[in-house]
């Protein structure tokens, strides 16, 4: 199966290595922002850098909307998976729009309200992950993560 693993850096790109026990198996493309952690640890990956940043940003948010078509159309995934944050909006959007199963993982540090990133993307969303129970009783969609 190909993925393409969406994420900022720092805590939501922490988050997605986290992932690794799934993502590894599986072919893979990286989207994300340059820094020198991300060049360093993604050295033998494949990876798309992302337009930063993204926050009260709309020319990059329109850059990443290009740029989410371009690789979409390009790469052809069956699943667009993303642990945050603004970045992911235009790549989850377009992925399902484009017939791509969608996934976002919501931050660990998000107990009572949704992200604005996993707001604006949630009518595009196969599935929500959520840690708290607090939260899955205000969006029922949302699945919880068992820890």
């Amino acid at each position: 199966m190909k993925v393409i693993l969406v994420c900022s850096t720092g805590g939501h790109f922490q988050a997605m290595q986290s992932l690794h026990p799934f993502w590894r198996n599986h072919q893979r493309i990286w989207v994300t922002f340059y820094s020198e952690n991300t060049k360093t640890t993604l050295d033998t990956e494949r990876v798309y850098w992302a337009w930063s940043p993204t926050n009260r940003n709309l020319v990059n948010l329109v850059r990443n909307f290009f740029l989410a078509w371009q690789i979409l159309s390009q790469e052809t995934p069956h699943l667009v998976i993303s642990t945050g944050a603004g970045v992911a909006v235009p790549f989850l959007i377009l992925a399902k729009l484009l017939g791509r199963q969608t996934i976002f993982i919501e931050s660990i540090t998000r107990v009572k309200q949704l992200s604005l990133s996993a707001r604006l993307a949630l009518p595009f969303l196969d599935t929500l992950y959520v840690h708290w129970p607090q939260l899955q009783a205000r969006y029922p969609r949302a699945k919880i993560i068992d820890s």
